[in-house]
């Protein structure tokens, strides 16, 4: 019913700035919370960040809160994850999902359509 696609990963350096975007297709993309997970090497993945339906609740891991923002447009179906300062920690595989629910959610299992992924590589 929902497919993704990530687009925007690449090389940057440490303290700069990348912005992902996540298109999606679908009649009631609007209806669906969506998400942003990654996972680095050697690791499981993990959420990043989350916004509901109307884009009025957003949730963000601590590891980068404050320095990335998620938002999404219902019209072009689309949602993007900006990221500010960017560390090498954040060097990861990062994928959009989407999940029927009412309001954002932190949890995977809660996601039932994911994307392939968009390599984010930070150099120091």
């Amino acid at each position: 019913q929902v497919q993704l696609a990530e687009s925007g990963g690449g090389l940057v350096q440490a303290g700069g700035s990348l912005r992902l975007a996540c298109a999606a297709s679908g009649r009631t993309f609007g209806r669906y919370v969506m998400g942003w997970f990654r996972q680095a090497p050697g690791k499981e993945r993990e959420f990043v960040s989350a916004i509901n339906w109307n884009g009025d609740n957003t949730v963000y891991a601590d590891s980068v809160k404050g320095r990335f923002t998620i938002s999404r447009d219902n019209a072009k179906k689309t949602v993007d994850l900006q990221m500010n300062s960017l560390k090498p920690e954040d060097t990861a595989v990062y994928y959009c999902a989407a999940a029927a629910r009412m309001s954002a959610v932190v949890t995977i299992t809660a996601y039932d359509y994911w994307g392939r992924g968009t390599q984010v590589t930070v150099s120091s």
